[in-house]
């Protein structure tokens, strides 16, 4: 039996909490290695390194590099996904919304889903043409969740009426803040999504 094949038959298999947990570590650890040196130049050993594999093991957990590549991407945008909406369901008011989507994106961004979220921006170009319509459907469903705030604000006069460019530029202007927002600057994220946010409200 070739190993593509038992790789398809564990997939019939589900997954103990142990192996959960053993996939999960690694997914964590190739966001790293992926944001820090690049999908290119990481290779199978360095991941097993990482999590004290054998490089032949890593493919009980992942069929090839690129599935771990799109597990990482999955994972970003799936918990700021989450995150997100839980943060919707809780505001009492259009603006608190609109600070949910400043305040979650940057925590995601710039704590502890960075890696991932780095990897989907700067390593898209990485990706198979076949796998990227799963990815598109995650980052769509993300961005649904702004664009129905945003509407809502422009209809409450919050935000200008064109909010499919607005969308754009917001969520632009955030991922850029990876290259040079500091911990140890003088804005922790919580302000820098306050004043983001300023920037963007009609009469504030």
């Amino acid at each position: 039996m070739t190993r593509k094949t038992e790789n398809m038959n564990r997939k019939d298999i589900p997954a103990t909490p142990e192996e959960n947990s053993r996939r999960m570590e690694l997914v964590r650890a190739a966001a790293r290695l992926f944001r820090d040196q690049g999908y290119e130049r990481t290779t199978v050993r360095d991941l097993g390194n990482a999590v004290g594999l054998q490089s032949g093991s890593l493919f009980y957990h992942f069929r090839t590099k690129e599935e771990i590549l799109v597990a990482v991407m999955a994972l970003g945008i799936t918990a700021t996904t989450e995150q997100l909406a839980s943060a919707l369901a809780s505001a009492t008011d259009t603006r608190s919304k609109l600070a949910a989507l400043f305040r979650v994106h940057l925590h995601s961004l710039l704590g502890d889903n960075q890696a991932a979220l780095e990897v989907m921006l700067y390593e898209w170009r990485s990706v198979s043409p076949a796998a990227k319509p799963g990815l598109i459907v995650l980052r769509d469903r993300y961005e649904a969740l702004w664009q129905q705030v945003l509407d809502q604000a422009a209809s409450e006069g919050l935000v200008k009426n064109d909010t499919r460019l607005l969308r754009r530029t917001l969520l632009g202007s955030l991922h850029w803040t990876v290259q040079w927002y500091r911990n140890d600057g003088e804005l922790s994220v919580a302000q820098l999504a306050e004043r983001m946010l300023a920037l963007v409200l009609r009469g504030e």
